[in-house]
């Protein structure tokens, strides 16, 4: 893991199709902030889940990035090149004791709590918790939410932008989830936490569907980083290891249903005859003006300190 207390950011699509009108406003988000800091600016392709990846999606993200003047700093990773760090991780869980396998599908977990809300995971009920049913055979690897001995709660804590600390009883909100997919496939929070913590990742900003994923990855990067001694910030309420990155949730375009624009929800490719009207589109979500021009490169010149006037604006609503 590097050591650094320089800004890195991340930007990290999944090559599920072309980039939307959504996805635009968080990489213009996500680079402004990197940017306004004198930070880095990385991309991933979070490419693990294969059966939803679209061919050729991948290389045209690379390409529509270019075009909008969106450079990244050093090369991209993917992470359907990284399965031996993940695994490597899963060891080090389940040899903490942080993991226990699991029979259960989701129709289970579903027939336990009710169907959930869009983008919100469903309560684990602690099936497998502590053995696996008689009979049946594990399907999935869990992370276990609270400690085997004490029985404890996982307590995950964070620097949220615009909120300070913040902390969240991943038992209680979640219950134990899955990194270890029934399928094989590495589940999207531990791939994630992995590869911020590889990557060095100081910010992640990202669309606000994804603070509900906050706490667990927090959770998974503690249990990881545990056998390093955390720095103690007395101003603070408990002790928030260095690594552990700070995050801030951008709003969200919501299309006509009042749905997150997404390309589930119909969400169409960006226009690339028009880019810095696209820019502009995607920027009224934050209520900044538009800019006037017709150079990428100008576009995000002039959008910097605006950003960055935003950005201060929202700490001192907070």
């Amino acid at each position: 893991m590097p050591s650094t207390t320089e800004y890195i950011g991340r930007f990290a699509p999944s090559p599920t199709g072309p980039l939307h009108l959504g996805s635009l406003a968080t990489a213009i988000g996500s680079w402004l902030d990197a940017r306004c800091n004198n930070g880095r600016w990385l991309l991933r392709i979070e490419d693990t889940d294969t059966p939803r990846c679209s061919p050729g999606a991948a290389e045209n993200i690379i390409t529509t990035l270019h075009k909008f003047g969106l450079h990244w700093d050093g090369d991209v990773v993917w992470q359907s090149q990284r399965s031996s760090a993940y695994e490597t991780a899963l060891n080090h869980l389940n040899a903490t004791g942080h993991t226990f396998p699991c029979a259960c599908s989701r129709k289970n977990v579903e027939q336990a709590n009710g169907p959930a809300p869009r983008h919100h995971s469903q309560h684990y009920p602690g099936t497998c918790r502590h053995g696996l049913p008689a009979s049946k055979t594990a399907r999935a690897v869990r992370f276990r939410t609270s400690n085997a001995t004490t029985g404890e709660p996982v307590i995950a804590r964070w620097n949220e932008w615009g909120e300070g600390l913040t902390q969240e009883n991943i038992e209680q909100v979640h219950g134990d989830f899955v990194i270890h997919r029934a399928d094989g496939l590495w589940a999207y929070q531990l791939a994630v936490v992995v590869d911020d913590l590889a990557q060095g990742i100081t910010h992640v900003v990202r669309g606000a569907d994804l603070k509900d994923s906050t706490g667990r990855q927090v959770a998974l990067m503690q249990a990881i980083l545990e056998t390093k001694s955390p720095v103690e910030q007395p101003e603070i309420a408990g002790a928030l290891h260095p690594a552990i990155p700070v995050y801030r949730h951008l709003p969200l375009i919501l299309n006509e249903r009042g749905e997150k624009l997404s390309k589930q929800a119909g969400a169409t490719a960006l226009d690339l005859t028009d880019l810095t009207g696209e820019m502009n589109r995607a920027w009224a979500v934050f209520g900044l003006p538009a800019i006037a021009t017709d150079r990428p490169s100008d576009w995000l010149k002039q959008a910097a300190p605006m950003w960055a006037s935003y950005c201060q604006r929202g700490n001192q609503n907070a």
